[in-house]
């Protein structure tokens, strides 16, 4: 599928259509982003100066990908990647990817990586005790109801660690990685 990728603040009309792509993703999953006003205030939020906001239009905003650089530039964290339902595994969220990776490269980055909550029971690092043997949990991990860390791994992103607890015990989040820069 081919898509159109813009900036976020091109059109007034795109935060909105980001603000519900947000909401509905994340509706019941999440403690974040419940109400429409939640979801709009996070996507003001990421046309701050330093971010990168974009989205992937066709006939509306079907896809929503924000980046923060940290650690001087060199290291860019993915927040959020978002697509519509009627929208996935379509190629739509690895083109949001790729176009941030380009961007992040550009302006320096060597790195990018995400955090992926596992609020819900969905992959085998949930409801562990990952304090007993994480690295074995991580090389071990299994996901049992779509959890998007698969989708990261297609992607070329690695699982680099977990923070266990992160949302409440038994609730880790997942923290993948991958290098934008080329080797020299």
């Amino acid at each position: 599928m081919s898509v159109r990728i813009v900036d976020l603040a091109s059109d007034p009309a795109f935060v909105d259509g980001a603000a519900a792509l947000l909401h509905d993703a994340f509706r019941g999953r999440s403690s974040d982003w419940q109400d429409l006003d939640s979801a709009r205030a996070e996507v003001c939020e990421s046309l701050e100066e330093r971010r990168v906001s974009r989205v992937a239009i066709d006939g509306g905003v079907i896809g929503w990908i924000g980046a923060i650089p940290l650690y001087g530039g060199k290291v860019w964290e993915v927040h959020p990647l978002v697509v519509a339902s009627s929208h996935r595994r379509r190629g739509v969220g690895r083109s949001l990817i790729e176009d941030i990776e380009k961007t992040a490269a550009e302006r320096g980055a060597l790195t990018l990586f995400t955090g992926s909550d596992d609020e819900n029971d969905e992959t085998s690092l949930s409801s562990a005790d990952l304090y007993r043997d994480v690295a074995t949990a991580i090389r071990d991990v299994r996901n049992f109801k779509q959890h998007p860390y698969e989708f990261y791994l297609r992607v070329g992103f690695k699982i680099v660690g977990v923070l266990p607890d992160a949302n409440g015990i038994g609730k880790p989040d997942i923290f993948l990685a991958k290098r934008v820069a080329r080797r020299r």
